[in-house]
Formats: structure tokens, sequence, C-alpha cells
């Protein structure tokens, strides 16, 4: 098992157990996607240890932050995040998210103001795709192959077979965190939590979307596409690729990756991210 240690910090009435590395004078902040912790940035951390203070934490409810009663909304999520680097943070950083953490990032970023130095979204889903047009029936879908999983994953064999996907891209050591910590019957409830909080958020998000960051910000695009999902795919990226264009400082870049592109390309993510530090230096 990955040794890494961490600390458990108060966010708003709840906690969320945060691990810090690396050195230096610049920091960077790490959030999650849907169903991922803090080890999913295994990857990418090694590599930036001496480059800055690197952040990486698991959401309430989530992991080693433990369990929660509330129901978390996107907008509960992006709070936490802001009053978990007010705790932790002295001062700027940037921000790198995946997947879903980029909406929580993006809502992050209207209080972070100043703070933030630089964004990295990696394959972060804009709410102007149309995959969200039928997003409330794909979380129902969902939704219930995770039920189903969720109550498979007690047994250990199983939950293996599920999450073979991941084992493919990380290190042995990583793998068997999120084993122990995503891909149980808690890991899953949470997931399922996170997906419904989604659903919910993008409405209001395509009514009243986030403001755009003033901050010079990175969008990675997976060109690489599941198959059958070519054309999906390619919808994504065009709807990514807009919103950098929207941007005061946006870049969009396709990357040769499926989606999970801090596991399968490390080294093109640890590069962004050096070249965010550099531009606001």
């Amino acid at each position: 098992m990955r040794d890494v240690p961490g600390q458990q910090v108060s966010v708003n009435g709840r906690a969320v157990f945060v691990e810090q590395s690396g050195h230096g004078q610049d920091w960077v902040v790490f959030e999650a996607g849907g169903g991922c912790g803090r080890t999913c940035w295994d990857p990418v951390l090694p590599p930036l240890a001496d480059t800055a203070r690197l952040v990486a934490y698991d959401r309430a409810g989530r992991a080693l932050s433990g369990r929660t009663t509330e129901r978390l909304s996107v907008d509960d999520l992006a709070a936490d995040l802001v009053a978990m680097t007010e705790a932790v943070v002295p001062g700027e950083f940037v921000l790198v998210a995946h997947s879903m953490g980029g909406l929580v990032a993006r809502r992050a970023a209207e209080r972070l103001g100043s703070r933030l130095r630089g964004l990295l979204l990696i394959d972060a889903l804009p709410e102007t795709s149309p995959v969200y047009d039928t997003w409330d029936q794909t979380t129902k879908k969902i939704d219930r192959m995770l039920a189903v999983t969720q109550s498979l994953s007690r047994f250990r064999p199983l939950a293996r077979l599920f999450s073979g996907n991941v084992r493919r891209l990380f290190a042995a050591d990583t793998y068997q965190a999120m084993l122990a910590e995503d891909f149980t019957p808690a890991g899953i409830s949470q997931t399922r939590a996170e997906m419904q909080a989604v659903a919910a958020a993008i409405p209001r998000f395509r009514t009243q979307p986030p403001q755009l960051p003033k901050c010079p910000t990175i969008v990675l695009s997976a060109a690489r596409a599941a198959k059958g999902r070519e054309r999906q795919n390619a919808a994504i990226r065009e709807h990514q690729r807009r919103y950098a264009d929207s941007l005061p400082h946006g870049r969009h870049e396709e990357v040769d990756s499926g989606h999970f592109i801090q596991a399968e390309q490390p080294q093109l993510v640890v590069t962004r991210i050096r070249q965010l530090l550099q531009a606001t230096t």
C-alpha cells in the first residue's frame, strides 16, 4: 500500500483528508474526477515534487475523508475546495481538475479570484456539450448499474473485476489504495451521490454558467475514444475547444489518451502544470 502522510482538515462543518508533498515556493492543488479521490493523481506527483508544494485531497464523503450523511451539491463541493485551500495553501496556486472535478473547479474559481494563478482542466466536460441534453436519463441508467456494483463490491474478487480498467492504468500500490477506498460499497455509494450532484447542477450551469476564469487556462481533451463512441468523443472535444476559445487566456489541446490523461500521459500533464507556473512568475 502507498504510505503518504495526510491530515483531516475541517471545511464548512465537514472534514476532508488532505495529503501534501513536494517542496518549493509554488503551490499546485488537485481536484479529482467523479468516483475518484486523491490517489488518481499519483502518476504526476513524484515528477512535480521538486517543482512545487502539491496538495491532493478526498472530497467530503469519499475515501479517507469518511462518510457524510449530507447530500452535497457541486456548489457545496466547490465551497469545500475553497475552504480547504484557505486552510492549507498560504497564497496563490495552480488548480488542476479532472473530469467532473472541472465543474467543481470552475465554480470554485469564482471565489478564488486572484489566488488562482492558473487552471488546468483535464478532459472536463463543458455544460454546453450535447451529452448533457439527456444526462438525467444517463444518470439513472448508470445509477442502476452502480447499485448492483455497490452490492457486489463487498466481495473482493468482484471488486477487482469491476475495477480492471483502473488496475491497468495505475501502479500496483495506487491501485490497491483505490480498491480499498473507492471500489467498496461506501465508495460506490459516494460515486452515485456525486453523479446525481452533477445531474442536478447541469441545468443551473447552463442558465447561469460560472464566471470565466481570468487566469491562464489549459483545456486538455482525450482524443482516444472507446469503440463505438467516436462521434460522441468528437462532439465533446469540439465543445471543450469552444470553451477554451471563450476564455481570455485559454488554450485547447488534444491528447492521444483515454479519459485518465494523468495516468496515460503523466509527463504531458506535468509539463503543462510547469508551463502554468512559469506563465505567472
